[in-house]
């Protein structure tokens, strides 16, 4: 099929429209690039040719990048860093014969670039963009473990320098028509409906038309000298170490493409870039962050778990039961969608200060530019505070968001039950009580569901939706239906103590408190946790969780009669002592200690209570603890039935509790690590420090039977 249409019009310039087939934008596809480099030749070799206009045929953008499909397979497929190279090489050697053919080729971009659709643009003459507020410019490639393999490391510092250049490549962000001209990425803005022929006069006003880098005498204007010593590199590198932990490997080996391939000339710069390209796609981490946050991420948005035979639905009016940061926060971001929000407390003095936080919450979020000031002030008039549970009348969906006790939760499900529609949907935000138990207090279970939403609710994007025994697939639907409106992203559990996120978040937190008492340094323990790549150390997490909260959690479980794994076993007597002795329940004091500037530091008198062994273990070990025990109790959870989709594992654990996305979350990190591998770490770290880490029968038959979590992805 053609993804590229040949046209020469009357002045003799060549106009290339790409339409990728089945595309709503067009992608940098193998078959596209073939009918790219042949119509380069037949533009060299005909004489009435003067010059070459690329442009988009679709209506929206330009080129999108690369076709992630296709690359998320690469790792699984067995490619060799060779073979990986040479893709690069192969789209290098395109665009460096356009621009040194000898005729001027000028791009109109009536849209975004983005990766490979800026690389394109790079490598010919002159670039115009269109002046519209959809239209952005990038090279986000470092987001998906890569780096731009069609020459961006080369030609963007030469084009602009590398001072700009590096953030742009390091952090991957977009930016949009202005900061484009004014960085020089383009050379010039048009209506949109202009941008082709003026990128057209151009191409006709400059026969000779030649790069910079290709100019005798070009250097690059602030790599004087040796280029690791320059000050953006200096700081780079600095900030990297500082964050990266060497984790995540693109944002070094871009570092490194562009100070070694600006220190020679442009082909063995571009040879320099195609090496590091083929080593990171060769690797397993740009295979997980594609998958999970690009691939699942948004196909969890789409709904693919939603039963299909349900007819779509949407939450006209919400009610929230409970005026605590959990439902402030669910009622914030319903507001914000457009859905009328009655937000009910214990009395209306309670009620009305829950309002009052709300404005002012969205006041100073639109103060500081996060959301414009009428939108703040049209999402504050569709909440409405009250104690009056009349009001649940004419709800579309009640959620309870109130304290983790079960008799708060019970007498607050009855009183709604009594209140709201008899078609209207009752779901609980409970994070670790399991909903079976809570909807037999409900009239109708098969309309009772779980919505786990996570703090602070506006900034996280998960929502975990929990399936009682009895909930209806009317009510999965409707449920994930309401999810999207909030334009958060779901993953479907099984009913649980804990379910999914709880269990694998407890483990981590737990296992920061064994080490504790083990004698681990607190301070070993936090950095190992985030040299990892968890976002916050488990002693400090416990801190903003509360540990009052996970011992009121322990004494619900005892009560009824839970499983002594989910009473959080050896762990919780820590908890018992920093609460109940040394009166130590989190901020403002508990393991650390909080200045009243916001500032932190752990508490001393850990030592004393916790003394440090003399022996400590290193960094590395504590690390691969941290890991391991998430990624184990996250297998149970696969064991138990509780998750039924490696997907929706992986994105609970990295949008929810923060596990690494280097990892693609903690299935892809089995699956990486080799399951036999893991198995033998579980079993050594279950010799030494107990039970927890042991192995069931199911998960060691999985491992010789050498199968895989997520399905091997072997083609596009």
């Amino acid at each position: 099929m053609q993804n590229l249409a040949y046209e020469v019009d009357r002045d003799g310039v060549a106009l290339l429209g790409i339409d990728v087939p089945g595309r709503a934008l067009n992608v940098l596809t193998p078959a596209l690039q073939n009918e790219l480099a042949d119509a380069i030749e037949r533009i060299a070799a005909d004489p009435a040719v003067k010059g070459a206009v690329l442009f988009s045929a679709k209506p929206r953008g330009f080129v999108a990048g690369a076709d992630l499909k296709d690359l998320v397979t690469a790792f699984d497929r067995g490619i060799t860093v060779v073979q990986a190279r040479d893709e690069s090489r192969r789209l290098q050697a395109i665009l460096r014969r356009m621009e040194t053919m000898g005729k001027p080729v000028a791009t109109a971009l009536g849209g975004l670039a983005l990766g490979g659709g800026l690389e394109l643009a790079l490598g010919t003459h002159y670039r115009v963009l269109a002046d519209d507020v959809g239209a952005v410019v990038g090279l986000p490639e470092v987001t998906v473990g890569l780096l731009p393999g069609g020459g961006g490391t080369q030609r963007l510092p030469r084009l602009i320098g590398i001072a700009e250049a590096l953030p742009l490549l390091l952090e991957g962000k977009p930016v949009d028509a202005k900061q484009a001209l004014a960085l020089g990425i383009v050379n010039e803005l048009a209506p949109a409906a202009q941008a082709i022929e003026r990128a057209r006069a151009w191409v006709l006003a400059h026969p000779d038309a030649q790069q910079p880098w290709d100019k005798r005498g070009w250097a690059p204007r602030d790599a004087k000298g040796a280029p690791y010593n320059s000050g953006p590199y200096t700081a780079a590198i600095a900030r990297l170490h500082a964050t990266n932990h060497e984790n995540y490997p693109a944002p070094l080996a871009i570092l490194s493409s562009v100070a070694e391939g600006l220190a020679v000339g442009i082909d063995a710069g571009l040879r320099i870039e195609s090496n590091y390209f083929g080593k990171l796609l060769a690797g397993p981490v740009a295979r997980n962050l594609i998958r999970t946050q690009f691939i699942n991420k948004p196909a969890a948005e789409k709904l693919v778990r939603r039963p299909a035979q349900i007819a779509p639905s949407r939450v006209e009016r919400l009610a929230v039961i409970g005026a605590g940061m959990m439902g402030r926060g669910i009622a914030r971001v319903a507001a914000e969608a457009g859905i009328d929000v009655v937000l009910l407390d214990a009395t209306q003095e309670s009620a009305r200060q829950a309002r009052a936080a709300l404005e002012a919450s969205l006041s100073s979020d639109a103060a500081k530019g996060r959301i414009a000031p009428a939108a703040a002030e049209s999402a504050l008039a569709r909440i409405r505070a009250s104690a009056d549970y009349a009001l649940l009348a004419d709800a579309d969906l009640v959620i309870e968001a109130v304290f983790e006790d079960r008799a708060i939760k019970n007498d607050v499900i009855a009183r709604a039950a009594e209140a709201m529609p008899r078609t209207a949907l009752l779901a609980s935000n409970t994070s670790t009580l399991p909903i079976t138990g809570l909807a037999a207090r409900f009239p109708r279970a098969a309309q009772f569901i779980g919505l786990h939403f996570f703090s602070p609710v506006p900034r996280m994007p998960l929502v975990e939706v929990i399936r009682g025994r009895e909930t209806s697939d009317e009510t999965l639907a409707r449920a994930l239906d309401f999810v999207r409106q909030l334009r958060k992203t779901p993953i479907v559990v099984n009913d649980s103590p804990g379910f999914f996120t709880s269990r694998v978040f407890g483990s981590y937190v737990d296992e920061g408190f064994m080490m504790l008492k083990e004698g681990v340094a607190p301070a070993l323990i936090e950095n190992a946790a985030r040299a990892a790549g968890m976002p916050v150390g488990p002693l400090a997490v416990a801190d903003e969780v509360s540990l009052p909260l996970q011992l009121k959690v322990n004494e619900q479980a005892i009560a009824d009669g839970l499983d002594e794994r989910f009473q959080r076993g050896a762990a919780i007597d820590l908890v018992r002592k920093m609460v109940r002795e040394l009166d130590r329940p989190g901020r403002p004091g508990g393991f650390y200690e909080y200045s009243a500037e916001g500032e932190k530091r752990l508490w001393p008198g850990l030592a004393e209570h916790w003394p440090a062994a003399a022996d400590q273990p290193t960094l590395a070990y504590l690390r691969l603890r941290f890991l391991t025990i998430q990624a184990l109790e996250a297998a149970r959870c696969v064991e138990e039935g509780v998750i039924e989709t490696a997907a929706d594992a992986d994105l609970g654990s990295t949008l929810g509790i923060g596990y690494p996305t280097w990892t693609g979350g903690v299935l892809s990190y089995i699956d990486t690590h080799g399951l036999k591998a893991f198995v033998a770490d579980c079993e050594r770290f279950a010799a030494r420090h107990g039970a927890r880490y042991a192995p069931s029968d199911w998960l060691r038959a999985r491992a010789e039977r050498s199968e895989t979590f997520h399905r091997v992805q072997t083609a596009a």
